[in-house]
């Protein structure tokens, strides 16, 4: 994934061999995901016939400042870069287009053809960046809510000991943060605190003067180091956690030390517990309560791809919850409890009613018997030959 210095190399690339030259031709795609809040003609009219007067950056995010706004700009995301044709820009995973694949790239998202007939594109193959066109990209989110770049702003030393010991987050989230520090990612985390000894999960107010320091240190020597090697990852130092940061657990080392892998600040971190161990009341309570923040690792897919994915499906989740928690519950059905109930009642009704009409059929029976017992009494009266009755 693109972090700080794979933007740096692209806007270095691009200050090298575009600047003071007029754009002629511009090819935007017609992708509303990637291409924010503007069509794809709009586009491509608004940068025609204008020049390239400088390269920025800050953070993981480019833009391109023009004799004359609105300006192109660049938020990397999963998959994002700069090509610029016949120049090597940098390499790394999840982007490279090679030198025998059509151009412009299939993925392209936004080419430009200058009037010296260099063609510069950006691509990306996840779609998960986004290219605007905007008036001061300074003063609009992403760029406007971001902390102080860590290549071009460093804090001074006693600055970032001050504002570490104010931070109640663990370290590893703190430096992802990039309304903190912006360009750090999860790579250069990883790295910059297995470089400084420092556990991922310490809290930051929690770090010694010394940690600090140390930490503060490494951050400046990574970047710089990736910097000098063109952020070619495959140049990296060989001592470096990164090369081992996507091996399955029990196959990671460096250095010949074990590399374990747990969840710190939502993301998959690398580090090594012989070397990075709690400090203070955080190490007396990992003793009595060991971690359980073990990840599970899968192949060789890498993290930031995992951890996309995990991101989407937590989105998904959240929305059924949330619609499900709008949408009225049905009435709940009422079990075989009640209707049982409700059946031994009319049970018993009916039972009730049989006895009684077993108990009146019995009377009936029994008065029956009792008169076809009874003797007939003899008729008498005054036209009967026995009547007792004189004249």
């Amino acid at each position: 994934m693109p972090e700080l210095p794979e933007v740096e190399a692209a806007r270095r690339a691009i200050e090298e061999n575009c600047l003071g030259k007029k754009i002629t031709r511009a090819i935007i795609a017609n992708d509303s995901k990637v291409i924010d809040g503007v069509s794809a003609s709009d586009f491509e009219s608004s940068i025609l016939g204008k020049t390239i007067v400088s390269a920025n950056r800050k953070g993981k995010n480019l833009w391109l400042h023009l004799d004359s706004p609105p300006f192109p700009s660049f938020q990397f995301g999963m998959a994002g870069a700069i090509y610029i044709k016949g120049v090597a820009v940098t390499k790394y995973k999840r982007s490279t287009v090679k030198d025998s694949d059509e151009w412009p790239s299939k993925y392209s998202k936004f080419f430009i053809e200058l009037d010296d007939g260099l063609e510069l594109c950006f691509t990306d193959k996840r779609r998960f960046a986004k290219v605007r066109l905007l008036k001061d990209p300074t003063l609009v989110p992403p760029i406007s809510d971001l902390g102080p770049d860590a290549l071009l702003e460093p804090m001074a030393i006693n600055q970032f000991s001050e504002s570490l010991s104010k931070k109640k987050l663990s370290i590893k989230a703190l430096l992802l943060d990039q309304g903190y520090i912006s360009g750090i990612g999860n790579w250069i985390a990883d790295e910059v605190l297995y470089q400084a000894r420092i556990h991922p999960l310490q809290v930051a107010a929690s770090l010694s003067k010394e940690q600090c320091a140390a930490l503060h240190k490494c951050v400046k020597e990574v970047i710089e180091k990736a910097l000098e090697v063109g952020a070619d990852s495959s140049q990296f130092p060989s001592n470096w956690i990164f090369h081992s940061r996507e091996k399955k657990p029990g196959k990671a080392f460096v250095d010949g030390k074990r590399i374990d892998f747990i969840s710190a600040g939502g993301r998959t971190t690398a580090y090594v517990p012989e070397l990075q161990k709690l400090s203070g009341n955080q190490a007396k309570k990992a003793a009595v309560k060991p971690e359980k923040q073990t990840v599970k690792r899968k192949g060789s897919k890498d993290d930031e791809e995992e951890e996309s994915e995990d991101a989407d499906d937590k989105a998904k989740l959240k929305q059924v919850a949330e619609s499900r928690g709008r949408s009225k519950k049905p009435p709940v059905k009422r079990k075989s409890s009640e209707s049982d109930e409700s059946d031994d009642s009319n049970n018993d009704e009916s039972d009730k009613n049989g006895d009684q009409k077993k108990k009146s059929q019995k009377v009936t029976s029994s008065r029956k018997n009792k008169l076809a017992k009874t003797p007939k009494r003899k008729v008498t009266g005054p036209n009967n030959k026995n009547s007792q009755w004189k004249k």
